[in-house]
């Protein structure tokens, strides 16, 4: 036989989300503080050689980097020496003036960075600039 009760149960069927929100706010805050620390991990580790003379000059249209190592990025990607001159012209319109800046870390092999220059001295209406650091005193 059924017994029909007239006292409500308690009821077990809503879902708190205070604790959700508490959980979403921890994984925001994890997101925020890792991707801070990635905008700063994304600089090249390349150690330049510094100077008494260097001078402001203007933005560079291109970046090439000469790693400790010897190896070659033209804007982040890596590539070859024999391959700059293709992409940077890909990427200019006929009779466009660019200026190229190549930062080579200072230990790197001298004979590299003459080398990447040879080819983009090759490429018409390209300027070329070293990046250098400040001498810290």
């Amino acid at each position: 036989m059924r017994v029909w009760d007239n006292e409500p149960e308690d009821s077990f069927d809503e879902i708190n989300i205070i604790p959700m929100i508490d959980v979403i706010f921890a994984i925001l805050t994890f997101f925020i503080l890792s991707t801070l620390f990635l905008t700063q991990a994304e600089e090249f580790p390349v150690n330049l050689p510094e100077t008494d003379t260097s001078q402001e000059k203007p933005e560079a249209n291109f970046v090439v980097v000469i790693e400790e190592d010897g190896d070659i990025l033209l804007d982040r990607k890596p590539t070859r020496a024999t391959r700059l001159d293709n992409l940077i012209k890909e990427k200019l319109e006929t009779g466009q003036e660019a200026i190229v800046t190549i930062q080579a870390d200072k230990q790197a092999y001298h004979g590299r960075v003459i080398e990447v220059m040879d080819v983009l001295r090759t490429i018409e209406g390209v300027r070329l600039g070293i990046a250098t650091a400040p001498k810290s005193e």
